[in-house]
């Protein structure tokens, strides 16, 4: 029986859509929640945004696989 609370892949998608790392760390992948926050940031600086939304989209669509295979 598995007492973890079942986390909800939509929920998961949109954290990190608004910050990437966050829908990882919600859907207990911590590890990965820490690699997206610490590079997101890195291509939003050094490509001046233009390379930054691909990875929040990214993020996004791995949080919600990995909230699912969790369920």
């Amino acid at each position: 029986m598995n007492l973890e609370p079942i986390k909800s892949p939509g929920v998961a998608a949109v954290l990190s859509m608004l910050a990437p790392g966050f829908g990882q760390i919600y859907a207990g992948h911590w590890l990965w929640g820490i690699f997206w926050l610490l590079v997101t940031p890195g291509f939003w600086i050094f490509s001046a945004g233009l390379l930054a939304l691909p990875f929040h989209v990214l993020a996004a669509v791995q949080a919600a696989n990995q909230a699912l295979a969790r369920a």
